[in-house]
Order: C-alpha cells, then sequence, then structure tokens
C-alpha cells in the first residue's frame, strides 16, 4: 500500500507500508522496510550537495546519483532512500515536529556528522550526546540544513 502525505508548502513524503518479514502479500522471503525513500525540495542544488556529500559521507552515505535537478544519496553500490530536488521557488520546510534521522555506525560518527555539517553551512540543533528523553543508548546530534531542514544522526545501541 502506498500513502502520500500532502502537507501546504512541502514536497510530498511516499512512504511505503509494508507488513512483517516472511510472505507479504504473496512475496515470500522479502524483508519489508518501512520507508522506501524521502526527498526534500531545496533552493540551490549545488550548496545543498555539497553540505549532504560532506555530512552524509561521514555516516557511510553517498551519492547514488545524480542529475541537472536532484541528487540521491544511500549506501554504496545500492539504491537512494534519501534524495534533494531542486525547487528555486524557495521551498518550506515542514513546521515544528518534523525532522529526519540518519543511522550512525557510532558515537564517532554522530560527532564527525555534527562537526561536518557545521563546517558546510548547517546551523546547530543540539550537540553530540546522550539523550536519555529518547532511550537508554540514544546517542544523536541535530543540525539544520542549509534550507531549513531539521536533521539528526543517531545511533541507539549500548556501547
Amino acid at each position: 500500500m502506498i500513502i502520500i502525505l500532502n502537507t501546504i508548502n512541502y514536497q510530498a513524503l511516499l512512504f511505503s507500508i509494508q507488513g512483517s518479514e516472511g510472505e507479504f502479500f504473496g512475496r515470500k522471503g522479502w524483508k519489508p522496510a518501512m520507508l522506501h525513500h524521502i526527498s526534500f525540495a531545496v533552493a540551490d542544488l549545488d550548496r545543498s550537495a555539497a553540505f549532504y556529500d560532506a555530512a552524509l559521507a561521514t555516516l557511510g552515505y553517498v551519492r547514488v546519483w545524480a542529475d541537472s535537478t536532484a541528487v540521491g544519496y544511500g549506501l554504496p553500490n545500492d539504491g537512494d532512500k534519501f534524495a534533494i530536488k531542486l525547487r528555486p521557488e524557495r521551498p518550506t520546510p515542514a513546521g515544528s515536529g518534523f525532522h529526519l534521522a540518519f543511522a550512525a555506525s557510532s558515537r564517532e560518527a554522530v560527532a564527525r556528522f555534527h562537526a561536518v555539517a557545521l563546517e558546510h553551512g548547517g546551523q546547530d540543533n543540539g550537540i553530540p550526546e546522550l539523550c536519555p528523553e529518547y532511550g537508554e543508548h540514544y546517542y544523536a546530534a541535530f543540525v539544520i540544513d542549509p534550507d531549513g531542514y531539521p536533521i539528526e544522526a543517531v545511533i541507539n545501541e549500548p556501547v
């Protein structure tokens, strides 16, 4: 089932809602994933691509495709899970409560993400630290990207 969520002045988010591992609507052995991909509208593709190239590299993510209007990111030799798309009419990020959290492999990666994001035009929105309000092992850093989107790097595992 596909659900498209639209908010005023915000690009549509596409969510793929899937069942549990095993058989899924007749597809045996298929491992489900809740999110298929997400994209942000950006005003300046070069600026945003430079930001995300640097920040996401600290987490092991790379450009997996690019054209003159968009850039997709994911794991090397895999499809995109996150994309930025040029929308010169000055996109408006979603309101309070929205953010996107990128998975990190270590606390060190979270700290690198935060530092590199700030070096490439991001604004600090929360230093790398344990966030016990989200869980005993929840270690995260928060940044506002150059277009105003709140993003996060997080690892939620014991050290």
